[in-house]
C-alpha cells in the first residue's frame, strides 16, 4: 500500500476541538504516515505536535496558513518547514492574530446591526484552549446555538463567508508579503486551495514572485481546477501538495473534511525538506 500523507490540518491551537494528540492519534488511525500541522497564524502547537508525532510514529511536517488579501478576498498560504523559532518570523505573526481579533470584532458589530445579539464574550467562550485562536467558527457556533441558522454552512453562506451579510476583512498583508515571511522564515511558500479563489491570474502573479508549491488536492478544489493548478504546476516546476484542511468538529460534525481526505506521498514531504532552508 502506498504511503499516504495529508499536509493540511489544524489543532485546538488553531479553531479546532480536538487537541494535538488527538489530531495525531486520528492521524495515525486514518492510516497516515505523515501529516502536516498548518495552523492559522500561529505554529504554537509545533512543538508538541513533533514529540507526539515521534512517540505515535507519525511523521510530523512543521507549517502555518498564513492569512492574507488580495483584492479584498483571503488568500491563505501555506508554509512548510519554516524555523518555528525565528523571533522576527514569530513577531509577525503575532501582528496577524491581533488583525484576525480586529476582524470577530468588526463581524460581531456588523452582526449586531443586523439584529442578531450576540456578543464578543459569548464567541470567546467557545475557545478551547488557552493557546489559540478565535475565528469565524466559533461565531457560527453561536448562531448555531442561539438557532439564527441551522448549520455551519448556512452561517457562512448567509452571514460570515465572502458573500455573507457580515462579511469584513480588515488590511492584511498581500499573498506576496506571506510568500516573503515564509521563504524569510527558512519555508517553503504553497498556495491553499486555489479553487477558492477562482484567480488563475492571481496564481501566475505570485509565482512570478517566488512561490514553490500548489495546493492540487483539497476538498475545495473541483475536477477542474486539479487540472488546471495541476497544470500550472507542471509548467513551472512548483511542488504539487495535498491535505484534508481538518479543523476538528463542530455540534458534533467534522468540520471541513476529514483526515486522510487528500493525500500525497512521502516523496513530497522529501521534496519540501530539500527545499527549505531551515530542516
Amino acid at each position: 500500500m502506498m504511503a499516504r500523507v495529508d499536509l493540511h490540518s489544524h489543532t485546538v491551537a488553531s479553531d479546532g476541538t480536538f487537541t494535538v494528540r488527538e489530531v495525531i492519534e486520528r492521524a495515525k488511525q486514518k492510516g497516515l504516515c505523515a501529516l502536516g500541522i498548518t495552523d492559522h497564524d500561529t505554529v504554537a502547537a509545533l512543538p508538541e505536535a513533533l514529540e507526539e508525532g515521534k512517540r505515535l510514529g507519525v511523521e510530523i511536517v512543521p507549517g502555518v496558513e498564513i492569512s492574507s488579501v488580495d483584492e479584498g478576498k483571503d488568500v491563505h498560504v501555506l508554509g512548510y518547514y519554516i524555523n518555528i523559532h525565528d523571533e522576527k518570523f514569530l513577531s509577525y505573526l503575532e501582528e496577524l492574530r491581533q488583525v484576525r481579533s480586529r476582524r470577530n470584532r468588526m463581524i460581531i458589530a456588523k452582526l449586531n446591526e443586523l439584529g442578531i445579539d450576540i456578543t464578543v464574550e459569548e464567541v470567546e467562550s467557545r475557545k478551547k484552549e488557552q493557546e489559540g485562536n478565535i475565528g469565524r467558527p466559533h461565531i457560527a457556533e453561536v448562531l448555531m446555538e442561539k438557532g439564527i441558522v441551522a448549520s455551519m454552512g448556512e452561517a457562512f453562506d448567509k452571514y460570515l463567508g465572502f458573500s455573507g451579510a457580515a462579511y469584513v476583512n480588515p488590511p492584511r498583508i498581500s499573498p506576496e508579503e506571506a510568500i516573503d515571511l515564509i521563504k524569510d522564515a527558512g519555508g517553503v511558500a504553497v498556495l491553499a486551495h486555489p479553487g477558492l479563489y477562482d484567480k488563475p491570474d492571481m496564481v501566475r502573479r505570485l509565482i512570478g514572485h517566488g512561490l514553490q508549491g500548489i495546493e492540487i488536492h483539497h476538498p475545495d478544489n473541483d475536477e477542474a481546477d486539479r487540472r488546471l493548478y495541476g497544470e500550472m504546476a507542471d509548467e513551472y516546476g512548483l511542488v504539487k501538495t495535498a491535505g484534508s484542511d481538518f479543523h476538528g468538529m463542530r455540534n458534533a460534525l467534522i468540520f471541513h473534511a476529514d483526515l486522510g481526505t487528500c493525500t500525497t506521498t512521502l516523496d513530497t514531504v522529501r521534496y519540501l525538506r530539500e527545499l527549505s532552508k531551515s530542516w
